[in-house]
């Protein structure tokens, strides 16, 4: 029960940060936690009036003060870094629930508003989805007009993109839509021309100042006003969806300012994706709407209302079963037209079983890089926190910046959008595309009816994009690892289908070429005749992007999906599948963990990986506090402590709980209090009633025995207690503990040994003991 929080004994304690050496990571920057926007502040103001009648009862005879008469502010409630106790939560949901269901069968007014409180969750999810919608839409309409800003501007206004702004020109023609009169370069905006070496040297220089100002800008933004701005998000948002405390993560400041600067850093050019962050932009959301509504914003448990525990082996069989499945019927072909579905889309032509071949090569690519990726850049990112880098998070982003820009500028491919080259990669070749990936020698169209095109020998242009793509994937490969992770908004699902993207398109012409001039081998001999639509490029470049998003993040089910939405290629979902597939055995060979999972380990995070199996033999008496050199567990007697023995418990330890037991002799378990709410109730009784001084006493059981005259009021604390913790006994085995933290989301449980308290073991203690299992630093778990 170690916690870096607070450790003083009044109540003005509660509100003093977390130490800044342990969040220098997740932030960035020191953080001032004095005043929260993602959870509500603690109400002190107690009203003079609010005290208990009279200080003695009959005869003299102190009364006992009961704290539960009237809600305590603050108790029941967490400090910062600390993890949230599920059955807490879900009990307080539950008399909830229970108070109101009674109230509604009273009068008309309690039954409208139990409906409203039925009702709230939905308005609630409409309010989120209309405001991340929103936010969406603005990011993306942003970023996609800052990042023309750095090649020129649009004379009919400076508010349209490359794109809009050709659109409104008269003289635009179909074959160069992307030219226009309208849209300008700088090199013609300050010199007059766009031809010569001059001109391709403004334009080379505006290109890379307006990326550095952007960069500069969003890392600024973040280092000065919201640090928790920076990264992804997603390794944090999963460990606070289990059931961790990091206020401020999900704030106001945070949602504004994680806005804004994702625009900056995808703007820049830097290899970095917005999707990853808009997940934490959309979390934002909801975790502030959910303090419009009483039942989200009194309960923890309430606005985490996501399960985060999957038996993924089920989930992994599952996919394997429906992978067989579509196989088999992909195979078996009930619709007569070599497709899964009745209606196809996106591509011209199908694709054959022996393409399965280059797919699965995709995905072993992917893997590859995904593991490659992975451990790149987590040693990168813990040089960065053990070196004199991280220090320096501006210079660090500007220097990347400036490497990117200047390399990204001569290669057309790396100098547009990350999103407008996938786009590009995916595209199915037709009669209309004027791409140079798609400049072939002319041949013979013998579909007129069709924008199918035959497979045909690649021209010059196509050979010239290939070796660009080939110098692409070489700077995608690499400025990736250096990019994520910086202190700027960064995701990584867009630079992760770039490099899959690419890697599919040059095996997917490769194959096109091999099919055209090679049709009578035996591979292409039966399904790729003289004159046909053989290979589709852009599939390739779709399972591509699919293989190396998967081998980076390791999601399978998911990703199919995401894939499927992003493309509406139903057809593929069978070469999507087996490509991802592929990529995560072969990335599972190389590193069991995925990007988002290293990360939590790399920043210490106290989050049980439901994947991770634990197969060691040992018992929680192995793992459990305190060890045989430790000092006696630190408990509370239920009927025999002053408030000052109390205080000073609190003042000597760091534990954010006690056991309370019946006495020190015989420790036999009655609950278990928080420190917190130790602290919360003795300086809220303090304040109400100036009898309470250091000798009261202070009892947690049901009946308090008579108290001599003229002693000062006792304290009853029962109502604070947890008067069902769980427990396990000494022998029980930790694969069994281990699953039970897993399953319940337990932040601790007590150790017991015929019904007699032993210890405990908390959150970080098996994380600890998982870390030291697997020949880790157990010392890497910062948190509590």
């Amino acid at each position: 029960m170690e916690n870096t929080g607070y450790c003083g004994e009044s109540f003005n304690s509660l509100q003093s940060g977390t130490s800044d050496e342990d969040m220098v990571e997740i932030a960035g920057a020191t953080l001032d936690f004095s005043s929260t926007d993602d959870v509500p502040p603690l109400d002190r103001d107690c009203s003079s009036g609010a005290s208990y009648a009279g200080l003695d009862g009959p005869n003299g005879v102190p009364k006992l003060m009961d704290l539960l008469d009237e809600p305590v502010p603050g108790v029941g409630t967490y400090e910062d870094f600390n993890t949230i106790d599920w059955v807490r939560e879900k009990s307080k949901d539950r008399d909830r629930h229970r108070e109101i269901a009674t109230k509604s069968k009273e009068s008309t007014w309690a039954l409208v508003k139990s409906i409203s409180d039925a009702f709230s969750g939905w308005l609630l999810m409409l309010l989120v989805g209309l405001m991340s919608g929103a936010l969406a839409g603005g990011i993306d309409i942003s970023a996609h007009w800052m990042t023309d800003l750095k090649e020129g501007l649009c004379l009919n206004g400076f508010w349209f993109n490359h794109e809009h702004c050709c659109w409104t020109s008269n003289e635009t023609t179909f074959q160069e839509r992307d030219k226009c009169p309208n849209w300008k370069s700088w090199a013609e905006l300050i010199v007059g021309t766009n031809v010569g070496p001059f001109a391709y040297i403004m334009n080379y220089f505006m290109y890379v100042s307006w990326a550095l100002l952007f960069s500069f800008l969003a890392v600024s933004l973040v280092r000065a006003f919201a640090p928790y701005a920076c990264g992804s998000g997603i390794p944090e948002i999963k460990t606070i969806l289990s059931g961790f405390i990091i206020r401020g993560y999900l704030g106001k400041w945070t949602l504004m300012i994680k806005t804004i600067t994702l625009v900056l850093a995808v703007s820049s050019g830097l290899s970095l994706g917005k999707e990853g962050p808009l997940v934490h932009v959309a979390c934002c959301c909801g975790n502030i709407l959910c303090h419009l509504f009483t039942k989200y914003r009194k309960n923890e448990a309430k606005r985490r209302e996501v399960s985060y525990y999957f038996p993924l082996k089920t989930l992994w069989r599952s996919f394997f079963a429906a992978l067989v499945a579509a196989f088999t019927l992909r195979s078996i072909n009930p619709f007569g037209n070599s497709r899964l579905v009745l209606f196809y889309v996106e591509f011209h032509s199908p694709w054959h079983l022996l393409e399965l071949i280059p797919f699965i090569l995709l995905g072993i690519f992917g893997g590859i890089w995904g593991a490659f990726f992975i451990r790149a850049n987590i040693a990168w990112c813990r040089r960065r926190k053990t070196t004199r880098l991280g220090h320096y998070p501006v210079l660090e982003v500007l220097v990347v910046t400036a490497i990117t820009a200047l390399l990204a500028f001569p290669n057309s491919y790396t100098r547009m959008s990350t999103s407008e080259l996938i786009s590009e990669l995916f595209n199915d070749c037709g009669l209309l595309d004027s791409s140079q990936l798609c400049n072939y020698a002319n041949v013979s169209v013998t579909k007129s009816n069709s924008n199918a095109l035959p497979d045909r020998p690649a021209g010059h242009d196509v050979y010239t994009a290939m070796w660009q793509l080939s110098l692409a994937l070489v700077f995608k490969l690499l400025i990736t690892v250096v990019t994520f992770g910086m202190k700027v908004p960064s995701g990584l699902f867009i630079p992760s289908m770039a490099v899959g993207a690419i890697a599919g398109r040059l095996l997917g012409v490769g194959m096109e070429q091999l099919a055209y001039y090679h049709h009578d081998w035996i591979i292409f001999r039966g399904w790729c005749s003289p004159g046909a639509d053989c290979i589709t490029p852009g599939l390739y470049a779709m399972v591509g992007a699919a293989a190396c998003l998967g081998g980076v993040t390791r999601m399978t089910v998911s990703l199919v999906v995401i894939m499927f939405e992003l493309t509406g290629g139903l057809e593929y979902i069978v070469p999507l599948m087996a490509a991802t597939m592929t990529s995560k055995w072969v990335a599972d060979a190389l590193g069991r963990e995925g990007i988002y999972e290293a990360h939590i380990r790399l920043n210490g995070y106290p989050f049980l990986e439901s994947k991770e199996e634990f197969s060691h033999k040992t018992l929680a008496m192995d793992v459990m506090r305190p060890r045989r050199s430790d000092p006696p567990l630190s408990v509370i007697v239920q009927d025999g402590m002053s408030v000052e023995e109390v205080e000073t418990i609190i003042a000597e330890t760091s534990y954010s709980g006690f056991p309370v037991v019946v006495s020190h002799e015989s420790q036999r378990l009655v609950g278990f209090v928080l420190r917190r709410d130790l602290i919360i109730s003795i300086d809220n009784a303090r304040q109400r009633q100036e009898g309470v001084v250091s000798p009261s006493r202070i009892f947690f059981t049901e009946y308090t025995p008579p108290q001599p005259p003229n002693s000062p009021p006792p304290l009853k604390l029962r109502g604070i207690m947890d008067l069902s913790p769980f427990t396990v006994t000494d022998h029980t085995a930790m694969d069994i503990v281990v699953d039970i933290f897993r399953k319940l989301g337990l932040r601790q449980c007590l150790v017991t040994h015929n019904g007699r308290l032993l210890g405990i073991i908390t959150k970080k203690d098996i994380l600890k003991h998982m870390a030291q299992m697997a020949n880790r630093d157990p010392d890497s778990i910062l948190f509590n």
